[in-house]
């Protein structure tokens, strides 16, 4: 599998051995030769992230890891089972509307102090 990290490592130790031989070629003391392979590797390094960036398409990695199908599938699936809990819902609100207007329709004629009951009694 092609991965990022693999031409990051790649490139980072081909530059450290481009950076060593030239190194060796051109100076002779010892800190020169260490300050310059450390530059030339870290040129290499920062050069291949700047390739990575811009020439490896991160969004087919992203395809692996992220199955777009079967996370609409599934989110699908949710979003119906809710609409059909939230029907349920509405029509067990529905009857426990009309419940209570039942039942405020039997306290209102059954009231003791309600004029009608009051005029039926005489």
């Amino acid at each position: 599998m092609i991965r990022p990290e693999n031409f990051i490592y790649f490139f980072t130790v081909c530059g450290f051995f481009i950076g060593l031989i030239f190194s060796v070629i051109n100076f002779i003391q010892p800190e020169d030769i260490i300050l310059y392979t450390a530059a030339i590797t870290l040129f290499f390094y920062l050069f291949i992230h700047v390739v990575v960036m811009n020439f490896v398409d991160i969004r087919r990695f992203g395809l692996e890891l992220f199955n777009k199908k079967e996370y609409e599938e599934v989110s699908e699936y949710f979003v119906s089972e809710l609409d059909v809990r939230e029907k349920k819902m509405d029509s067990l609100l529905l009857s426990i509307e009309k419940m209570n207007d039942g039942y405020e329709k039997l306290t209102k004629g059954s009231l003791p102090g309600d004029g009608a009951n009051q005029e039926k009694a005489a």
